[in-house]
């Protein structure tokens, strides 16, 4: 009952199915959810160009304004494109699903492959930008960047786990925050240096030491570092369906709405950062340095900094939208395990989110939530499965011939053939920087798809009624009782058999020679008459030897018998109590499950549970029975305040430069606090 009341608390009550329709998106939502993330990459585009030109020294950082200049135009290609792509197919799916249709079944599995690496890199990086500004405003965070980024991945999957439309309405005001103070900063700075003279950017003098030559492969590498600017915008178009009706008309508006801005702040961040001499370093972000330059160290740059870090860690809530959805419609599809296309008691994928919190998470601690490190990983896939979808679109045009064909087919032409240059740029500018990375995880990924496609194709043939004939009414059993002593839990469990056939044989195996006499003396009395068979035990294992008298008796059984293993097993009244026995059903349960009996014969394990009664307690007055009934909402509470009160001490520890000491023994609480609560989480389940 804690545990409910605490799940209640953070995720909130369970809705009917019929609510479904009701928890989607307006267009002012869905910006805030589909758009986070492609908004969120003009913070950090910028800096990835000038990251890169700086290594040709200060005159060649003039060139990132007419860079950004031509990744805005392919970028509106592309908007264009998915605009089409999105009335085309309302249902969503994306890339995934118009490759498919039209390309086929590897190049939609590809495209799938893609964006799921893509999804899970957004949030990777994404929370690390969002880290690194707040590492900028507070430098004393800089070496605590991993537990940042990790706390902001579990608060973000929580949100998400209550629902669409909640996390919408609640990520509404940071995205629009961002967008105000954005604005606000780019017309500011216009006016402040509109006919003023650039200034010329000051390299540090590492920087300044190993200046290299301008060359091609130079710009390229600069143009495929900025070409971080257009990730996300196919997200609007893979979940047309979490719009309200009609979908297809809201996310198209939507998407429009998304580039318009997104072109905005990223030309004008880029021509502030390049007239102002802005010069990228490690402990403060490109769009830190032009608060501080435009706006002063005062309140208004920090109202700059936390919109910034708040729309960059939650860039990571497109994927946690995007993600589950079309990793159910590949569950659907039977390419990834089916449990993915449930829905959850919010009505959202839940085991989708949770798969990538875990995932992203994994590749934040990897990669020491450094947004540099994971840049090169990230366009790889994003631009694959743009180049499949708007090819897939071509095709969709070229095989229909319907009205406006022409002008539909040269749109996706122009945006296929945008998406495969920066593909190809991207693939020989980053290969040797990460980008080989994805391209060889990439055909595993799709060989694994495959793999689990194979399975339920199997399955379903194994399982079908196709030429299968009718069982015989009549079953015989032959029924095998393993018994480590005789006791009240035993006698059940002997009944039960006894109930099933007349062929019952009890069995002890062996590890103390007196114990062992003293059951048979026992079994006189309480063995209801079955007989009881002795293995010996020399090495005092319990599981072996009982395997191996299994094996021998599945050849001795007739096979118009069914072997029944019938397992007596207590089952304790308080969780902790399962820590103070061997489990020794549990064992067998899972030794039995996982074995395949020879012959093809069936071996059927029953469980017989002996439930203890509750340790004895004194009488409760009326008044304190109600106290009593309240005692789970207290445990939940005191539960979650245990963890608050641990992650604030951690907090305290770590900011305020607090001995190593202290800042373990937070640690350790926390890491036990939530131990603790995933231990009675799954206790609770198996009491479920």
């Amino acid at each position: 009952m804690a545990l409910a009341t605490l799940r209640r608390v953070l995720i909130g009550p369970p809705l009917p199915t019929q609510r479904l329709v009701h928890e989607r998106l307006n267009r002012i939502q869905g910006l805030a959810v589909f758009a986070s993330d492609a908004l969120s990459s003009s913070a950090y585009a910028t800096e990835e160009i000038l990251l890169v030109l700086m290594a040709a020294g200060t005159a060649a950082m003039s060139l990132a304004w007419p860079i950004a200049l031509a990744i805005t135009t392919v970028l509106l290609i592309v908007a264009f494109s998915y605009h089409q792509t999105i009335h085309a197919y309302p249902s969503g799916g994306g890339a995934y699903i118009v490759a498919r249709d039209n390309l086929g079944v590897w190049p939609g599995l590809v495209a799938a492959a893609a964006l799921l690496i893509d999804y899970v890199l957004t949030v990777a990086v994404s929370v690390s930008a969002g880290v690194a500004a707040i590492t900028s405003a507070v430098p004393a965070l800089f070496g605590h960047r991993v537990a940042l980024a990790l706390l902001a991945v579990a608060v973000i999957a929580l949100v998400n786990l209550r629902g669409v439309r909640e996390s919408g309405t609640i990520f509404s005001v940071p995205t629009y925050l961002f967008i105000g103070s954005m604005l606000a900063l780019i017309t500011l700075g216009l006016l402040r240096t509109w006919g003023a003279p650039p200034v010329r950017p000051r390299l540090p003098a590492e920087a300044a030491a190993v200046v290299q030559p301008l060359s091609l492969m130079l710009l390229l590498r600069a143009f495929a570092s900025g070409s971080a600017a257009m990730t996300g915008i196919e997200a609007i178009s893979n979940g047309v369906q979490a719009f309200r009706p009609p979908e297809a008309r809201n996310a198209g508006i939507t998407l429009f709405w998304m580039a318009a801005v997104l072109s905005t702040l990223f030309l004008g961040l880029t021509w502030l950062a390049t007239h102002l001499g802005v010069v990228p370093v490690e402990r403060e972000t490109v769009v830190s340095q032009l608060a501080r330059l435009i706006l002063g160290p005062g309140p208004a740059y920090y109202v700059v900094q936390a919109a910034t870090a708040m729309i960059l860690i939650l860039a990571a809530n497109t994927s946690f939208a995007d993600f589950p959805r079309l990793a159910a419609i590949l569950a659907r599809d039977r390419f990834l395990p089916t449990q993915l296309r449930n829905l959850g008691d919010r009505l959202v994928f839940a085991n989708g989110i949770v798969a990538l919190a875990v995932l992203a998470g994994g590749l934040i601690v990897l990669f020491d939530a450094r947004t540099h490190a994971l840049i090169p990983l990230y366009a790889v896939g994003v631009f694959l499965s743009f180049t499949l979808s708007q090819s897939g679109m071509v095709r969709r045009w070229w095989r229909r011939r319907g009205r406006g064909w022409v002008h539909s087919l040269l749109i996706n032409l122009a945006g296929a053939a945008a998406t495969a240059v920066v593909l190809g740029v991207v693939l020989v500018a980053k290969f040797a920087q990460g980008a080989w990375i994805v391209a060889g995880v990439l055909p595993l990924f799709v060989a694994a798809m495959r793999a689990v496609y194979g399975h339920y194709l199997q399955l379903r043939r194994e399982l079908s009624l196709a030429g299968a004939r009718p069982p015989a009414a009549e079953v015989h059993h032959k029924v095998v009782v393993p018994v480590g002593g005789i006791n009240r839990a035993v006698l059940p469990a002997l009944r039960y058999a006894c109930s099933l056939s007349d062929d019952v044989t009890a069995v002890h195996v062996e590890v103390d020679p007196e114990e062992t006499a003293q059951l048979r003396e026992r079994w006189q009395t309480w063995g209801l008459g079955i007989p009881l068979r002795v293995l010996p035990s020399p090495y005092r294992s319990v599981l072996g030897p009982f395997l191996d008298y299994l094996a021998e008796l599945e050849w001795r059984v007739g096979f118009d018998q069914y072997l029944t293993i019938v397992l007596p097993e207590f089952v304790p009244s308080r969780w902790w109590h399962f820590l103070l026995h061997n489990q020794t059903a549990l064992l067998f349960k899972a030794a039995l499950f996982l074995r395949r009996s020879r012959a093809g014969r069936i071996t059927v394990v029953t469980d017989v549970p002996y439930y203890l009664s509750p340790p004895a307690e004194p009488e409760v007055a009326p008044v304190a029975a109600a106290e009593v009934a309240a005692a789970p909402a207290r445990g939940a509470v005191a539960l979650l305040a245990g963890l608050l009160l641990a992650a604030a001490g951690l907090a305290l520890a770590l900011t305020r430069g607090w001995a190593p000491l202290w800042q373990a023994l937070f640690g350790l609480a926390l890491l036990l606090q939530v131990a603790l609560a995933a231990f009675l989480l799954f206790v609770r389940s198996l009491a479920r």
